[in-house]
């Protein structure tokens, strides 16, 4: 059983960066605000920002709704905020990313039971501490575009004066731009999840992996 309680506690980022669940789901509320707000450079033209703006001001809204602050109203609360992060993140680019080359051994079906649980898992660990967010202000440092692809910089300053840099990755997909990482002070959250992935299925198997994903969910459900 111990054994089996430190696998269910890996399925998280394990911050050598945690200082960092709370700042990765500040920085998920970070990049709603940023990119609500638009670019910040003069005459850019349109581009991930942009394209976003809409889905952003729905999540804003949800957030300022006062009758869906209060308490009662939580459950209702999030679930709205994932369904428009469900508009803005690429799950399954983020599970592919994660799960690297054992991504390639799952079958089409295993890849969707894979996805559902990883963005479960996702929207519990950190969509759901999106009332963390207390007005920290936000610094919006820049947009690069290479193609189909584009990184976002923001640097969110805590109410102590603190600068936390946040990028955002994201690709096109059609005519949207979708996030696929977020990095906190230079560490993808992506990559974290890859490591922890390899590391269970290389010592045990993908079916325990899947298993240990699914106790993490029950263990963090509201």
């Amino acid at each position: 059983m111990h054994g089996d309680a430190g696998l269910h506690r890996s399925i998280e980022v394990k911050p050598t960066l945690v200082v960092a669940s709370t700042r990765i789901a500040l920085g998920v509320v970070c990049l709603l605000c940023v990119l609500a707000a638009g670019p910040a450079a003069d005459g850019a033209g349109p581009g991930p920002t942009e394209e976003l703006k809409g889905s952003i001001d729905r999540v804003l809204q949800v957030l300022e709704d006062p009758d869906l602050k209060v308490e009662a109203k939580a459950a209702q609360r999030r679930r709205s905020v994932r369904q428009i992060a469900d508009e803005i993140f690429d799950f399954e680019e983020i599970s592919r990313r994660a799960m690297a080359q054992h991504w390639r051994s799952l079958t089409p079906p295993q890849r969707k039971e894979f996805v559902d649980v990883f963005s479960d898992l996702l929207e519990r660990a950190y969509m759901s501490k999106i009332e963390l967010y207390g007005g920290e202000r936000i610094q919006y440092t820049g947009e690069r575009v290479e193609g189909d692809f584009a990184t976002i910089s923001t640097r969110l300053i805590t109410k102590k004066g603190t600068e936390v840099p946040i990028d955002y990755r994201v690709l096109k997909r059609g005519d949207r731009w979708l996030v696929y990482d977020v990095s906190i002070e230079g560490v993808s959250l992506v990559a974290n999840y890859r490591t922890q992935f390899n590391n269970i299925i290389r010592t045990s198997s993908y079916d325990e992996l899947l298993r240990k994903m699914r106790g993490r969910v029950e263990e963090i459900r509201p």
